[in-house]
């Protein structure tokens, strides 16, 4: 899980806000351009990559995931339209169940029990092995185990995908991984960096 920095709302967004709010319009009447311009600021600021499981994420295959959820036990409503509450989560979906990240955390919130990919720090709670497993950093985090099972971050498909990303680079001098790691082309950043910073930095 790679930290996110937000930054700015769109000016779009803002401006829709600002007009509709006031008429008692929600995040459900977000439509069209709108929400295109949102979904597509969300991705760019986290550089194409899942706020959680870091594979490569675009307009087809990903969503705008709030991370305290709009219902459920402990929702929050009132954050809806909270830039600071949006991410961009891989959507696709197995035999139409959820598989992982955001689709799969639905409407399960708990804040003592998932770690943010807002918060610093986030990043040196888990920890990669070269078979591409995820784990937390500490044994005893019971948090990290907690956000990992709800996110779905070691099933075997990421497994299989982190592994896959480590074997692409692994060859290469750690100073040359390194420069892709800080030079994201088109700033899209390499899927699974945090993986291949960890290991092969």
């Amino acid at each position: 899980m790679k930290q996110i920095t937000k930054s700015s709302e769109p000016a779009l967004f803002s401006d829709w806000k600002q007009q509709n709010i006031p008429l008692g319009m929600g995040y459900g009447d977000l439509h069209g351009n709108v929400k295109g311009v949102l979904h597509a600021a969300i991705m760019q600021e986290q550089g194409w990559i899942c706020c959680y499981c870091e594979d490569r994420i675009g307009q087809d295959d990903s969503h705008i995931d709030h991370f305290c959820p709009q219902k459920g036990v402990n929702a929050c409503p009132n954050q809806t339209l909270d830039y600071q509450n949006l991410l961009a989560s891989w959507q696709r979906t197995v035999l139409k169940r959820p598989e992982r990240c955001g689709m799969l955390k639905g409407d399960w919130f708990n804040v003592t029990l998932l770690i943010s990919p807002l918060n610093p720090g986030c990043e040196n709670r888990f920890r990669y092995a070269a078979d591409g497993a995820i784990s937390p950093a500490n044994p005893q985090d019971q948090v990290a185990r907690v956000t990992i099972d709800k996110l779905g971050l070691d099933i075997d498909k990421l497994r299989a995908l982190r592994a896959s990303a480590l074997q692409a680079l692994e060859d290469l001098p750690r100073d040359k991984v390194q420069k892709i790691l800080d030079h994201p082309i088109s700033g899209q950043f390499q899927p699974f960096y945090t993986t291949i910073r960890k290991l092969l930095t």
